[in-house]
């Protein structure tokens, strides 16, 4: 088991697994009860420069683009329901493929058609997101969201980032009212 965050901690994934060359960022969650109606999250990244802006709007992967330009970021695949045990979504990042201007990788998770749907992620419980090790299948570090987001329709779980020569992750879980749309402005993609 890798490390447990707290919202604002850190871990040096470098550290951790010094040959790391290729990693998973697991996403999951449970619904709390509901209407009934269908429920949706999403998770998706963006690949961003020194300015904290994305790459170019290609370096925004999510179901609808699931790969970034060069291939080192993937999407492995949208999953409707949330149903079953494990990570309900992941991102696939080749740290070794990404190239020298990106600054780092957020990690965001949304519901789709919340507005229309009445939903939040006050409706969400046990949302995590944990960085695994694609070569072994190590747990490096872990996330617990923990906040109450009642308000918010979209959240940034956390952040692979580059700090010199390593790799590390943050833990964010910042929610978002304006869904994944006011995040996409945030970090510069054109909607």
């Amino acid at each position: 088991m890798g490390v447990s965050l707290s919202k604002g901690g850190n871990v040096s994934l470098t550290k951790a697994a010094p040959s790391l060359s290729s990693l998973v960022l697991g996403l999951g969650w449970d619904l709390r009860t509901t209407t009934g109606a269908d429920f949706d999250l999403d998770a998706s990244a963006l690949v961003v420069g020194a300015d904290g802006k994305v790459l170019s709007n290609a370096h925004f992967v999510f179901f609808n683009n699931k790969r970034s330009p060069d291939g080192a970021v993937e999407h492995s695949g949208d999953n409707l329901t949330g149903e079953g045990e494990g990570d309900d979504e992941a991102i696939n990042v080749s740290v070794s493929a990404l190239p020298p201007e990106v600054d780092k990788v957020v990690v965001v998770a949304s519901i789709y058609e919340a507005d229309t749907r009445g939903q939040t992620f006050g409706q969400v419980r046990n949302a995590y997101v944990r960085v695994v090790d694609q070569a072994d299948g190590n747990e490096l570090a872990r996330y617990d969201l923990t906040e109450d987001a009642a308000g918010e329709t979209a959240m940034v779980f956390g952040e692979l980032y580059r700090n010199g020569a390593e790799w590390k992750f943050r833990a964010v879980g910042q929610g978002y009212a304006s869904g994944l749309a006011g995040i996409a402005q945030d970090f510069g993609v054109s909607l």
